[in-house]
């Protein structure tokens, strides 16, 4: 079963989910397949299609990877580049990146509790191409993306986090990922609590459209 979404409805109201994750209720398998199904359809590089998808459902696992990216979460916060810091001169923007960096924190504690993990990958040779990578990641990215457009039509929740690339080899080698296949995202998936989900604020399309010219 889907939402009763239009397009215009589904893809602006798919949100990075954290603390409306459900930790406690499973989510069936049958239900993922679908929505990777979904995701197979995206575009990639000549047809290629060199996407892998880890599933990641073993408690231990989870738990394992969740205490990775915890730690890795504490380092971000004391970070500089911590979301909560950002536009802090802003009076508009602040708050809302304050709301951000505590939601981090809160996922930082929890990610490992998620019912199912998301790791997708991509075959691009033992050392990533130098220069423009865009269409090794362009065959990988948008297939994550409809994954979690079919998820959230499906009720389910998901956060895009990619702070546990930081310690890729050690993930790698801790879920037999082959050497010559690169990580592309962690995507905590579950149902969510509440009701809706609306767009979010964003910067006024004048501030970032260029037509024919910068």
């Amino acid at each position: 079963m889907t939402l009763d979404l239009t397009p215009d409805e589904l893809l602006t109201t798919t949100r990075t989910v954290r603390k409306r994750l459900d930790m406690t209720r499973p989510v069936p398998l049958d239900v993922i397949k679908e929505c990777l199904e979904v995701a197979l359809q995206a575009p990639s590089g000549s047809n290629r299609q060199g996407w892998q998808w880890l599933v990641i459902t073993d408690p231990e696992i989870r738990a394992t990877l969740g205490r990775i990216y915890g730690e890795l979460v504490d380092d971000y916060l004391a970070s500089n580049q911590s979301a909560a810091k950002l536009f802090a001169d802003d009076p508009d923007r602040a708050p809302v990146q304050q709301r951000i960096g505590g939601s981090v924190a809160w996922l930082g504690e929890h990610m490992g509790e998620a019912p199912v993990l998301l790791i997708p990958c991509i075959k691009a040779g033992n050392t990533l191409p130098a220069g423009n990578q865009a269409g090794l990641w362009g065959s990988l990215l948008p297939a994550v993306w409809s994954f979690a457009l079919a998820a959230r039509a499906r009720g389910l929740g998901t956060a895009w986090t990619t702070l546990h690339l930081q310690r890729e080899a050690e993930i790698a080698d801790l879920l037999g990922i082959p050497a010559g296949y690169h990580q592309g995202a962690l995507i905590p998936t579950a149902y969510f609590t509440g009701e809706t989900f609306k767009p979010a604020p964003r910067e006024p399309l004048e501030n970032v459209l260029h037509i024919d010219r910068w």
